[in-house]
């Protein structure tokens, strides 16, 4: 009896759930994947490092507040 090879998936995994992704919302796996990472972002639970210089000055605060 020969063995069939295991055939990964070649779908990327969802960054949310780790299942296999979905064409129609990719990277994610569903539309629940996709508003639950919007959240996050927009809740400010991911953020993009900011590289400051060295060299100049520290930035103003905004005087708008």
């Amino acid at each position: 009896m020969s063995q069939i090879p295991f055939v990964r998936d070649s779908r990327p995994t969802c960054p949310i759930c780790r299942r296999p992704g979905a064409a129609d919302f990719r990277p994610f796996c569903s539309q629940r994947c996709a508003d639950v990472d919007l959240g996050r972002w927009l809740n400010e639970r991911y953020a993009i490092p900011e590289e400051l210089d060295s060299d100049a000055p520290p930035p103003e605060p905004d005087s708008e507040g």
